[in-house]
């Protein structure tokens, strides 16, 4: 192949890179990821990272414009209907020689020898630029799609958390103060970091945060539950302890009821009176710790009143049934002594010598203040043994 077939197969594909590269330069300036690059102040890597891919830019605007200066002089010179060897030499330097200056640069006086230039030209050859541009693309495309690609990951991901850590903050208003206010004021600050670091550097946005993010929000949910649920509890138990307070208070009136009605009746060590104790101003101190949602205070103090109040509730309707028992009692054997007289009556004995005088003590026994149980009890039986000893005798003969 000679020189200046080659040059024209060179041509031709250096007319086609003209075009594609066009075609993607407009594509990627066009780009939204490209253009908030641009529009907004970076930071931290992608502030470093975009400083060199607008760099690369430039110079790929710039070497487009010198291929595109070296095909159109190529193109001229080749157009020719004849060309000398001076053109031709000219044709295959444009193409396939260093025909493109990258750079001048002045040599400064003190580091020129007395044979060297005043000036120091770099150049290179189209297919030389062409590779160079290559490798300016591929950085600032990978920066601005990298950009893009932790935007689109990190965004909504960002948003997503926030909803969710709203929505649990809202639950937690309705719910009362809890753990979870904390937690969710730690997720909400990194949150903050992290979106603050994603929208100026998403380069250096350590998106795993997020993770974390939402595990607080989720642990905060927990606490917010479980807080409920301890409140849910602590309230039922509340009503629990309001409703043994009446209970204590009717056990209260039972048992002074009961000592009232002994009362002179029965000798007083027999009756059992309880001491009053008001309940009231603990279990209301209580409910102001319920109010001022100091609920992990309530618990223990709750058990305490309630274990000591069941235990008070035993007291009281042990005492109020023993003191009743004693009435209970009389009353029983009052009504045996009149059954056993009536019997008595009822077999002629009403005036029995032996008899009467039984009868006359088991009364007496029964209807004196205070009653000696015991002794009463002691005077009934024997009055029914003698009945039932005199019955049989009578019966016998």
């Amino acid at each position: 192949m000679s020189t200046t077939t080659a040059a024209d197969t060179e041509l031709a594909r250096l007319s086609g890179a003209v075009a594609a590269i066009a075609t993607n330069l407009v594509e990627l300036d066009q780009n939204p990821d490209r253009q908030e690059l641009g529009r907004i102040p970076l930071t931290g890597r992608t502030a470093t990272a975009w400083a060199d891919a607008g760099t690369a830019l430039e110079g790929l605007w710039q070497g487009h414009r010198q291929l595109t200066e070296v095909i159109a002089r190529a193109e001229t010179l080749r157009g020719q209907r004849r060309m000398n060897d001076a053109d031709r030499a000219a044709y295959q330097h444009q193409v396939l020689g260093a025909s493109i200056t990258l750079s001048t640069a002045t040599v400064p006086l003190a580091q020129r020898g007395l044979l060297g230039s005043g000036q120091v030209v770099s150049t290179c050859t189209p297919a030389e630029l062409l590779s160079a541009m290559e490798a300016s693309f591929s950085t600032a495309v990978a920066v601005v799609t990298s950009a893009g690609e932790a935007w689109r990951r990190g965004m909504p991901a960002a948003a997503e958390a926030a909803d969710a850590m709203q929505r649990v903050r809202d639950l937690t208003r309705q719910s009362g103060p809890s753990g979870a206010d904390q937690l969710l004021a730690e997720a909400d600050r990194l949150l903050g970091d992290i979106t603050r670091v994603l929208l100026s550097d998403p380069l250096g946005a350590d998106l795993t945060g997020l993770a974390r993010v939402t595990a607080l929000v989720e642990r905060a949910d927990a606490e917010r539950t479980s807080a409920a649920e301890l409140r849910a509890s602590l309230t039922q138990r509340l009503r629990d302890a309001r409703a043994l307070l009446a209970e204590l208070d009717a056990a209260q009136r039972a048992a002074d009821d009961a000592r009232d009605a002994a009362a002179g009746r029965f000798p007083d060590d027999q009756i059992i009176a309880v001491r009053p104790i008001d309940p009231r101003p603990e279990l209301a101190a209580i409910d102001a710790l319920a109010a001022a949602g100091q609920w992990s205070l309530i618990s223990p103090r709750l058990s305490a009143w309630r274990r000591r109040s069941a235990d008070r509730l035993t007291v009281l309707r042990d005492a109020a049934a023993r003191t009743g028992a004693l009435l209970t009692e009389r009353n029983e054997l009052r009504g045996r002594l009149d059954a056993y007289r009536a019997k008595a009556l009822s077999r002629g004995l009403g005036e029995d010598p032996a008899l009467g005088p039984l009868a006359q003590a088991a009364r007496d026994h029964l209807y004196q203040a205070p009653c000696d149980l015991p002794a009463a009890r002691a005077a009934v039986d024997a009055y029914q043994d003698a009945l039932s000893a005199t019955i049989a005798s009578r019966g016998t003969r």
